[in-house]
């Protein structure tokens, strides 16, 4: 009997996870019941994959780069990955702008709604948390980023996740120097790498084995613990126009993967589905990011060269999704608090979220946090920035799970690209967890 493939087997985890959440809301202990015995199996999934996370980066990016000999080809690769970034980031937030300008959802929002949700939410813990990181990053100088790049202490940065940049640059500045001191010098510990690569692949493998269990118990505590229905269905509108602009993204990089890889996009999108499923149930790129790396070179064929630079990248700075959703909800908060855009803050609009985007963090939530610094860039009211985040904050967590999807899409996208230009693509060479099972039997 064969096998059903893994993309099938995580969707049907997530539709029995959302229907079993919703069957838990009809009991008055069913949210708690989730919340103790169902959550917690996501939960250490979640943590399994973000445990292997740096480790996958390390191993991966040293022996991509040591593999390179020539290291011109990794200044073509990195110089290639960051333009197109800056520019599919671009296309992102200009179809977000041009969508809510057609539709304008916020003209839709009425007093009593609004008062609704600014009682609900303005105080909400969440809400103020992202009004204190926008504030603190606000108050950092403008090459701020560029200093948080650079680990002070190497084994810091590698002890943390959301210090990703700072994994990176210690890990290229490793690679290069193994590259610099010959192959001779550097064989043993290109050999070590290349053993720990193959080690936490294996484990990639290992920890899929749960993730239909896994996103069936992260999806019915989605719904479980979901706000108000009635503030949800108000937000319909505006929600409508973040993931229509989403579905245009994708059909963006379908066309891209189409025109410069000479890829079928529809296999392409059945590929990486299984990455593209765990995104949404995790709303994370930093914890999707080893299936993502596994999915696309084993499975599409791009060079370890490639990939294990270009993602953990996208992982970092490529945020199209939270993007595009930046452009509609500044601009759906305005209209909805009568606040005057014009098109000179629109424009800066697509410059902010832009910059916004570089160094974010790649965790849930982390798009409220860029879209205080967006609303702070137009001049909105400060004293109003409460309200506006609260207009929006009953559906960022479903919104937050979509834009991952685009996030981690665009992200294989790239990479499929810059293997292409580079002469980087390959046969995928698919492994199993089971492929040396016998040998230690």
């Amino acid at each position: 009997m064969r096998k059903l493939e893994l993309h099938w087997q995580i969707l049907i985890g997530m539709v029995a996870g959302i229907l079993f959440g919703f069957i838990m809301t009809l009991f008055d202990w069913g949210p708690k019941f989730v919340q103790d015995w169902i959550n917690p199996l996501g939960t250490i999934f979640v943590k399994l994959l973000k445990l292997i996370a740096i480790p996958l980066i390390l191993a991966s990016l040293v022996k991509g780069i040591s593999d390179l000999k020539d290291i011109s080809k990794f200044r073509n690769i990195g110089l290639r990955t960051i333009a197109i970034y800056i520019a599919t980031t671009i296309v992102a937030i200009t179809i977000g702008l041009v969508l809510v300008n057609l539709i304008k959802p916020g003209n839709g929002i009425s007093e009593e709604t609004i008062a609704k949700l600014t009682e609900t939410y303005s105080t909400d813990s969440g809400v103020t948390s992202k009004l204190e990181e926008a504030s603190r990053q606000k108050q950092s100088g403008p090459l701020q980023f560029l200093e948080d790049m650079v680990p002070d202490n190497a084994f810091a940065a590698l002890g943390d996740n959301s210090l990703m940049l700072q994994v990176i640059f210690f890990t290229i500045f490793l690679g290069i120097s193994m590259l610099l001191i010959g192959e001779k010098s550097a064989k043993p510990l290109k050999k070590f790498f290349d053993s720990l690569n193959e080690v936490v692949l294996k484990m990639v493998d290992l920890i899929m084995l749960t993730a239909p269990i896994a996103v069936f118990a992260l999806l019915a505590n989605v719904v479980v613990s979901s706000g108000d229905p009635d503030l949800l269905l108000a937000l319909l509108k505006y929600s409508g126009v973040v993931v229509l602009g989403l579905l245009l993204m994708i059909v963006f990089y379908s066309i891209v993967v189409a025109s410069f890889s000479r890829y079928n996009p529809l296999t392409f999108l059945s590929k990486i589905s299984p990455a593209q499923l765990l995104a949404f149930s995790t709303s994370s790129s930093a914890a999707t990011l080893p299936v993502t790396m596994e999915r696309v070179e084993e499975h599409i064929g791009v060079h370890k060269e490639v990939s294990s630079f270009v993602l953990p990248v996208g992982a970092t700075i490529n945020m199209d999704g939270t993007s595009l959703y930046q452009a509609v909800a500044a601009v759906f908060i305005a209209e909805a608090l009568n606040f005057d855009l014009t098109l000179a803050g629109q424009l800066t609009i697509v410059l902010t979220a832009l910059l916004a985007s570089i160094g974010s963090a790649a965790v849930p939530g982390a798009g409220m946090v860029m879209l205080v610094i967006v609303l702070e860039a137009i001049g909105f009211p400060p004293d109003k920035l409460a309200i506006g985040l609260a207009l929006i904050f009953a559906v960022d967590r479903p919104l937050d799970m979509l834009r991952t999807v685009v996030n981690v899409t665009g992200d294989a996208t790239v990479a499929m690209i810059v293997a292409k230009s580079v002469g980087k693509m390959g046969e995928p060479k698919v492994k199993n967890w089971d492929d040396h099972l016998e040998e230690v039997k």
